[in-house]
């Protein structure tokens, strides 16, 4: 059979939503009259079982290259383990289901297979409630599967470059300027053609090396395109700032009148202007 680990994300959200909308129809049938949502709920809880089948064999093909991350292999078994779980308590729901279509003429055996079901469902609602949890920790916590589940070497690099990036920022924010400085260093040695990346590190020798001469020298190096205003408006707020660190206001608030006058027709752009000027020296 072929490997589905790569559908494995598709296939636990429609157990998710099938999964408690089925459960929460069977208990509504069970105290309502409506007769849609009998059929309805039958529909929606066999097709739960199904996927949740789906849901169990691709989580066990794709887990190994997440298992393997340092550190995670115990919240891809506790998901795995709920997973499964999950899986046969929908299988016994879809049981009860098939037993009540089978006992139509008999209207109590009907009436008690269908109370089993929704008091599986409930259980099997739990479990997969506390196995969604688990994935969203093992996705979101320790990036199971972010940048490794399609196997493809840019993917990977994304998932560095983005652990890179958020790294920096939390190292900068906890003091350590020095490991913000070094985790910059390797964005920019991973992305060197990036423009934005190269500003974040001229700016990362500015506020974590506080080295503006070297800062000044990167902006120097750096071809900001004339027709991206984001980046254009960056650069020069960053190079005033590295005037002002180099004790030169004067060469910073020309930079900023040069900047603004590139932008006439920009509100938005006008006002961050305007507040970096208020707030030289």
């Amino acid at each position: 059979m072929p490997n589905i680990a790569v559908f494995h994300p598709q296939i636990v959200h429609f157990i998710v939503v099938l999964g408690f909308i089925g459960v929460g129809l069977r208990l509504l049938s069970l105290v309502t009259s409506i007769a849609w949502i009998k059929p309805a709920a039958t529909l929606a809880l066999l097709a739960t079982a199904v996927a949740a089948v789906l849901g169990a064999r691709s989580g066990d093909e794709a887990h190994q290259a997440s298992e393997r991350m340092p550190g995670a292999r115990t919240i891809v078994q506790d998901h795995e383990a709920l997973g499964e779980r999950t899986r046969n308590l929908f299988l016994l729901v879809a049981g009860f289901e098939i037993l009540a279509l089978g006992m139509r003429k008999k209207e109590k055996i009907r009436r008690l297979a269908l109370v089993g079901s929704a008091a599986a469902g409930v259980v099997a609602a739990f479990f997969l409630f506390e196995a969604a949890e688990h994935g969203g920790e093992l996705v979101y916590s320790y990036a199971g599967g972010v940048g490794t589940r399609s196997g493809n070497p840019e993917d990977v690099k994304r998932l560095l470059v983005a652990g890179l990036y958020n790294s920096s920022r939390a190292a900068r924010e906890a003091g350590d300027t020095a490991s913000a400085a070094r985790l910059t260093e390797e964005l920019a040695r991973q992305l060197p053609e990036d423009v934005g990346v190269s500003l974040l590190a001229a700016r990362s020798l500015l506020i974590d090396r506080h080295d503006p001469a070297g800062a000044m020298a990167a902006l120097d190096r750096i071809a900001i395109p004339p027709d991206n205003p984001r980046m254009v408006l960056q650069a020069g707020i960053l190079r005033s700032d590295v005037y002002v660190a180099m004790g030169q206001p004067d060469s910073a608030r020309a930079v900023l009148q040069r900047t603004g006058q590139l932008f006439p027709d920009n509100p938005r752009a006008q006002e961050i202007i305007s507040e970096a000027t208020a707030k030289l020296p």
